[in-house]
């Protein structure tokens, strides 16, 4: 009786297709993890801000608000570099992975921005 319960994982090993990724290493499968994750979080922060400045511009058109143009740009400006030194301490911190080896963790990195 057990060994239809050992050949179970087996069979199920046998099903599973041939993944790329169950040969990466540890460094390679965390940067990729994290680019796939950033690159995800900033289409999603962009869709935020378009339906946010979107919202704004109706509402100023129906004369509920006004807005200043400049003070909007100089915000959008910031966020912008705000997320681009996020990247990078993101891209830094992966560069000094000890347990896995650093490059092949930035090599996943830029493989999980051109996934996600």
């Amino acid at each position: 009786m057990n060994e239809p319960q050992q050949a179970l994982p087996e069979q199920l090993m046998a099903k599973i297709p041939e993944l790329p990724w169950l040969e990466m290493g540890t460094g390679f499968l965390v940067g990729l993890a994290v680019g796939y994750f950033l690159k995800k979080s900033f289409k999603l922060l962009l869709a935020l801000l378009g339906v946010g400045i979107i919202l704004i511009f109706v509402l100023e058109s129906q004369k509920v608000v006004t807005i200043n143009e400049e003070g909007l740009a100089h915000t959008v400006a910031a966020g912008s570099e705000q997320f681009k030194h996020f990247a990078g301490f993101l891209q830094e911190r992966l560069s000094r992975l000890s347990f896995a080896g650093s490059g092949s963790a930035v090599a996943g990195f830029v493989a999980g921005l051109k996934m996600g």
